[in-house]
């Protein structure tokens, strides 16, 4: 998860060549699909990272004063908020050739 936090991708919405993109596979359509894929994964890790964190500050009573007053978790929540969003990281990992994808149809007509 480190790398997610130190990476270059853009927080807000950047235009990005599509030959960029299907220039890997050849095919936009499976390029996508392999980044949403690598989305998804990113996203489940964010989430349960988050999730984590924020369970340590979880209290078991009913006092609304200490809900409010959470300053740290809050903090948790803002630095999570601020992170690039998932497809984005996955694009930015897509670009940097990191993420590893075959195609099992060709390996399948070639035995």
């Amino acid at each position: 998860m480190s790398d997610i936090k130190n990476s270059d991708a853009p927080i807000n919405t950047t235009t990005i060549d599509k030959n960029l993109i299907d220039a890997p596979t050849g095919n936009i359509y499976e390029a996508i699909s392999i980044i949403s894929k690598r989305a998804i994964q990113i996203n489940g890790d964010i989430k349960k990272e988050l999730i984590d964190k924020l369970d340590e500050f979880a209290t078991y009573n009913d006092s609304l004063e200490e809900i409010f007053e959470n300053k740290e978790q809050i903090e948790v929540s803002k630095f999570y908020e601020r992170l690039p969003k998932p497809h984005a990281l996955a694009v930015q990992e897509w670009l940097e050739n990191k993420i590893y994808h075959r195609n099992t149809r060709d390996e399948a007509i070639d035995n």
